[in-house]
């Protein structure tokens, strides 16, 4: 039996389910191929099992099994697999770069690897979450000598392409970030202004054009790179062999960690947008909701999941819900 390990950066507050959902969706965008069964450890959300099932079906071309087996060999095999997983886990968890020596070495060997005029004490990596074209974002993360700094993240929601073209997608917000870059004054948020040291996109020489030609457009001259997810190949501008950084370096794990944890902020992202999304559509579907009492709801419980989660009898505190229409409400979530 073959096996590969791949880190998820997830927050205290992501479930089981949702960060499988995370992990099925980022490995099968990229894998060459897709097998008709998926032994699971954990049910993906039920809401959105249906919609990766068939989008694993269209990147397979024929139909694919999410299994989460209980008993019997299957069984065996997933709890194998969990175990072995945490055992890497806490050999990685070693290798984290935890004090400023190792920080150090990690931006000194990814500077000399990539010839940078300098150390790259600021980075910023951006990644695009859509399933199917379907509420697509992008998100920016940034770390400062080698640590996330995510008051300085940032969130975007995709607003000029339609379907699910990457690359127009990743043009837009590199376009929309270093804008405000330009144009920030004191009036506006004074962090854009900050440049970073290096530029990081998840994709390969796609994305990383796509990059180039919104950064042209402000004739700012930043190193960027392209980070490709199947081999760790870094893609570079004008130079068409990409460079594959030493497996055991600091420096691999360093822009790794930078594209996990963008991947991560931009999938907890999309799911909320889709969450909401799916929300007002069932909503649409119950007489005597419109828009004015969808806001009185979510301005009442605060979250989807808090409206979801109430009583008929808590659904009927909110201004303009009825008894009945709390019911409705309670039937269509």
């Amino acid at each position: 039996i073959g096996s590969e390990y791949f880190p998820m950066r997830a927050t205290v507050d992501d479930r089981p389910a949702e960060i499988m959902e995370g992990f099925v969706t980022q490995f099968y965008a990229d894998a060459a191929v897709v097998p008709p069964v998926l032994l699971l450890q954990h049910q993906l959300p039920e809401a959105d099992a249906p919609v990766v099932a068939e989008w694993l079906r269209e990147r397979r071309g024929g139909g694919v099994a999410l299994q989460t087996p209980q008993r019997g060999e299957k069984r065996d095999l997933v709890e194998m697999v969990a175990k072995s997983a945490v055992e890497n886990l806490e050999q990685s968890r070693l290798r984290f770069l935890s004090d400023e020596q190792k920080m150090t070495a990690a931006m000194t060997e990814l500077a000399e690897a990539l010839d940078l005029p300098r150390l790259p004490r600021r980075i910023e990596c951006f990644d695009i979450s859509n399933l199917q074209g379907t509420n697509p974002v992008a998100s920016m993360v940034v770390f400062e000598d080698g640590r996330p700094s995510k008051r300085e993240y940032r969130r975007f929601t995709i607003k000029t392409v339609d379907g699910s073209n990457d690359f127009a997608m990743m043009a837009e917000v590199i376009r929309r970030r270093f804008r405000r870059a330009t144009e920030a004054n004191e009036e506006t948020d004074g962090k854009w202004t900050t440049l970073p040291d290096l530029v990081i996109v998840d994709g390969g020489k796609g994305q990383l054009n796509a990059a180039l030609e919104a950064l042209s457009e402000w004739d700012l001259q930043l190193p960027i790179v392209g980070l490709a997810k199947e081999n760790e190949e870094l893609f570079l501008p004008e130079r068409s062999a990409p460079i594959l950084l030493p497996r055991d370096g600091q420096a691999l794990f360093l822009v790794q960690r930078a594209r996990d944890e963008a991947h991560r902020f931009a999938v907890t992202f999309h799911r909320t947008r889709r969450s909401k999304a799916t929300f007002h559509s069932r909503l649409d579907e119950v007489p005597g909701v419109g828009p004015k009492r969808k806001k009185a709801l979510i301005r009442h419980f605060g979250t989807v999941k808090a409206v979801k989660e109430a009583t008929v009898l808590e659904l009927t505190a909110v201004d303009g819900i009825t008894p009945y229409i709390a019911a409705q409400i309670k039937s269509a979530l």
